[in-house]
C-alpha cells in the first residue's frame, strides 16, 4: 500500500476560485511577456508571424489546459498531474512526471525567473563582478557555472529567500501572490497604452505580409513557438495545490479556463506593442547581445532612461510575483511523490504553518543548482522540452479514462472531444521530435536528467518494500 500522510498533517484547504485563478496567471506571467519577443523575431523575421506564433502557442496551451481539466474536475488533489497519471496509467509513469518536474520542469522554472530577476536588478544598479577570472571554466564545455556569478549568485539569494517566505504558510503567500498580480497587471496594461500611442509606434508594421513571412518554414514556426510556450508555461500549477483549494472537482477547471484566457489577452496586447516600436531587426540583435531585455529597450525608446528603469523595476515585480507563485505551487508535488514513498521521505513532512516545509527546501536546492548549470534560454527550451512530453501524457488521458471508466462522474468535460485532446497530443509528439532535431543538447540534457530517475525509482520501491509502506 501506498505511504499516507500522518491524520494531524494536513494541508489547509483555504483558496477560493478567486484565488485559485491568482495561482494560475501568478504562475504564468512572468519573465516570458517580456524577453520572449526577442528570440521569436530572431526565429521569424516577422512580426505579424511573431503574433501567429503568440496565438497559436496561446490556443494550443488552451487545448492542453481543457484536456487537463477533465482530468482535473475527476482526480484533483495535490499534486496535479503525478496523482493524474497513477490513476490513468500506473506508478512509474507517475514518478518519471514528479521526478521530471523535480529536475528539470518546475525547478528550471524556478531557477529561469530567478535569473531573470537578477539580470533586471543588474541592469538597474551594475553589480560588481565575482570571479570573473573564472567565467571561461566549463563543465564538459556545456555548463559555465562562473559565468555572470554576480548575477547568478542573487538569483540563487532570491531563491532562498522566497522558499523561505513560502515555509510560513500558503494564505501569507497568496496575499503577496494577489498583491504582485494587482500591480503587474496595471503596469502592462500601461506599457500597452504607452507603446501603442508613442510617436515611435508603427502599428502597421506590426501587420505587413513580408517575404519572410511567406517563406517561413515549419521548422522556425516550431522553434519560435518554444519560446512562446515558455511564456505560457506554468498553467497548470493550480493541480498542484489542489489540495488547497475549496471544492477543488468544480475550482480547479474553471481557474484553468479563465487564467488562461486572461493571459491569452494580455500577451497579444502587449507584444503588438513592442513589435510596433522597434523592428524584428532591432528585437534580433536584442536577442543575440544575450545581455539585453526586449521589453526593456522597447522602453527606452519610448521614454528614454526613465523608461527603461521603470520596465525594469517592473520586472522585478513581475519576476518575484512569478518566481513565489512557482516555488510555493510546484513544492506540492514532491510532497505527494514523498506520500506514496516515492521521492526522499523527509519531504513528506508539514511544519508548523501547515505546508510541505521540507520538499520546499529540497526544490529550492536543486534549483539553485540548475542557475550555475546554463543561461536563461537554455534552461526554458529544455524544460519546454520535458514538459510537452507530459502535457501529451495527460491529454492522451482523457482518452484512457473515458474508455476505461466512462461512468465515472465528470464536472467538467473537455470542449471539442475528441479533436481537442487529439489534436493536442500530436502537436506534443511534434514539438517533441522538432527539438530534439533543432535543439539536440537541450533535448540530450533534458532526457538524461529524465532517464536519471529509473535507478531512483528502483531505490524507492525497494526502500518501501523494506519499510512495508508497498
Amino acid at each position: 500500500m501506498p505511504q499516507s500522510f500522518p491524520k494531524n498533517h494536513t494541508l489547509d484547504r483555504s483558496l477560493g476560485v478567486k484565488l485559485a485563478v491568482v495561482v494560475v496567471i501568478g504562475n504564468i506571467i512572468g519573465s516570458g511577456v517580456y524577453k520572449k519577443v526577442a528570440p521569436m523575431a530572431s526565429e521569424l523575421d516577422s512580426a505579424l508571424l511573431v503574433l501567429v506564433c503568440w496565438v497559436l502557442g496561446g490556443i494550443i496551451t488552451l487545448f492542453g489546459a481543457l484536456s487537463n481539466a477533465e482530468l482535473a474536475g475527476m482526480l484533483a488533489d495535490t499534486g496535479g498531474e503525478f496523482v493524474y497519471f497513477k490513476r490513468i496509467y500506473n506508478r512509474f509513469v507517475s514518478f518519471m512526471y514528479g521526478w521530471a518536474s523535480f529536475t528539470t520542469i518546475r525547478t528550471a522554472s524556478v531557477a529561469s525567473l530567478a535569473y531573470v530577476f537578477a539580470q533586471s536588478v543588474n541592469s538597474v544598479a551594475q553589480l560588481p563582478e565575482i570571479w570573473p577570472s573564472m567565467a571561461d571554466f566549463s563543465i564538459g564545455g556545456v555548463f559555465y557555472p562562473f559565468a555572470g556569478f554576480n548575477v547568478k549568485l542573487l538569483a540563487i539569494a532570491l531563491i532562498a529567500a522566497l522558499t523561505w517566505f513560502n515555509t510560513l504558510g500558503i494564505r501569507t503567500g497568496m496575499r503577496f501572490s494577489t498583491l504582485l498580480l494587482i500591480l503587474v497587471s496595471v503596469c502592462l496594461l500601461i506599457i500597452t497604452v504607452f507603446g501603442l500611442s508613442s510617436p515611435k509606434s508603427e502599428i502597421q508594421q506590426v501587420f505587413e505580409v513580408t517575404p519572410s513571412f511567406k517563406a517561413a518554414g515549419f521548422g522556425a514556426m516550431f522553434s519560435a513557438m518554444l519560446a512562446a510556450f515558455w511564456a505560457y508555461e506554468g498553467w497548470n500549477s493550480v493541480g498542484f495545490v489542489a489540495g488547497e483549494i475549496k471544492n477543488p472537482n468544480r475550482n480547479v477547471p474553471l481557474s484553468l479556463m479563465f487564467g488562461l484566457f486572461g493571459v491569452i489577452a494580455i500577451y497579444l496586447l502587449v507584444n503588438t506593442a513592442y513589435l510596433s516600436v522597434l523592428s524584428t531587426e532591432e528585437l534580433s540583435a536584442i536577442y543575440h547581445s544575450q545581455n539585453q531585455i526586449a521589453a526593456v529597450e522597447v522602453m527606452r525608446a519610448i521614454g528614454g532612461p526613465g523608461g527603461a528603469l521603470a520596465i525594469s523595476l517592473l520586472i522585478l515585480i513581475t519576476t518575484l510575483g512569478c518566481a513565489h507563485a512557482t516555488v510555493l505551487s510546484s513544492s506540492r508535488i514532491y510532497y505527494a511523490m514523498a506520500g506514496e514513498g516515492l521521492f526522499f521521505r523527509r519531504a513528506a513532512e508539514i511544519n508548523k504553518a501547515r505546508v510541505p516545509g521540507q520538499a520546499l527546501w529540497f526544490q529550492g536546492i536543486w534549483a539553485c543548482i540548475l542557475v550555475l548549470s546554463g543561461n536563461f534560454d537554455q534552461l526554458t527550451d529544455t524544460l519546454i522540452f520535458a514538459a510537452f512530453i507530459f502535457y501529451g501524457a495527460s491529454a492522451a488521458g482523457v482518452f484512457v479514462m473515458r474508455i476505461r471508466e466512462p461512468n465515472l462522474e465528470r464536472p467538467y468535460k473537455v470542449w471539442g472531444y475528441p479533436m481537442v485532446p487529439a489534436f493536442f497530443v500530436l502537436f506534443c509528439i511534434a514539438l517533441t521530435i522538432n527539438t530534439i532535431v533543432a535543439k539536440p543538447r537541450e533535448a540530450a540534457i533534458g532526457l538524461s536528467l529524465m532517464a536519471l530517475g529509473i535507478p531512483f525509482y528502483l531505490l524507492f520501491v525497494r526502500l518501501g518494500k523494506k519499510n512495508g509502506k508497498q
